[in-house]
């Protein structure tokens, strides 16, 4: 298919997602393969398709966001997170945290964040910030309904409290929800929360360009309050880190100088 550059163009006007950013071949192979799905051969037809469908609209958008999520995600790092990281940061800045749970996808981190640091912190002080660039994904996210995979890591004690088996599914309780505010926002685009003492991005800029991963880690650190944490996922490494004016912590978590 040809005109692919103009097509980039007319989906920046259309959903201020900026393809560019994106490895091209993966993301033009994907994007091919959805197109033709919809029996369109051209991406002109595909644009005027998605301008008229609200429901192909979305349906590209969902397509695009990468959604494998799970609660808990790479335990070992969430003892970490338990046992060293919180504690730090309690003991710099107290029990009123922010946490910002960029690129959260269905909910599963921000959700277990919340359980990992009633722990620490009484629940009803816990306030999560949980953005993401897709409208479907926030929705699945505040219904909060979960498969058996999805929360296969949850700690027993937490299965028990905070989730109900409604037929195959697990639904998570309404006191976890409360504690966090969902909303749309594009990494490359919108602006950044500021005075954030933990952000938690993982294992999304794997699929970014460097140039994307070292502007967004830039934003991360003005973002982050002095000596607060960027916790990254098992998938990803901040090679320069040092020039961007983080310390490394341990393997996944950088500090801000």
């Amino acid at each position: 298919m040809n005109g692919y550059e103009d097509f980039k163009k007319d989906i920046l006007v259309l959903t201020k997602i900026d393809l560019n950013s994106y490895k091209e071949k993966q993301m033009k192979r994907r994007i091919d393969t959805l197109i033709s799905k919809n029996r369109i051969t051209s991406y002109k037809d595909y644009v005027a398709l998605i301008k008229k469908d609200k429901e192909k609209f979305e349906q590209f958008v969902n397509f695009l966001t990468i959604n494998v999520s799970e609660f808990y995600r790479n335990a070992e790092q969430w003892v970490i997170l338990d046992k060293e990281v919180f504690p730090a940061l309690i003991k710099k800045f107290g029990k009123s945290l922010k946490v910002w749970s960029a690129a959260c996808s269905t909910g599963d981190e921000p959700y277990s964040l919340v359980m990992a640091l009633s722990k620490h912190i009484p629940i009803k002080q816990i306030k999560i910030i949980a953005t993401d660039i897709d409208k479907q994904v926030l929705d699945k996210a505040r219904m909060g309904l979960y498969n058996e995979k999805s929360i296969a890591a949850v700690p027993a004690e937490f299965k028990s409290k905070y989730f109900t088996k409604i037929g195959s599914s697990y639904q998570i309780s309404d006191e976890i929800k409360r504690q966090v505010e969902f909303k749309e926002h594009n990494l490359l685009k919108d602006p950044y929360p500021s005075g954030c003492h933990l952000i938690v991005c993982r294992n999304v800029l794997i699929y970014f360009t460097e140039e994307a991963k070292e502007e967004i880690y830039k934003k991360f650190n003005a973002a982050l309050t002095s000596e607060g944490i960027l916790f990254i996922g098992s998938t990803e490494q901040i090679m320069n880190y040092k020039e961007l004016n983080y310390q490394r912590n341990q393997a996944f978590f950088f500090q801000k100088n």
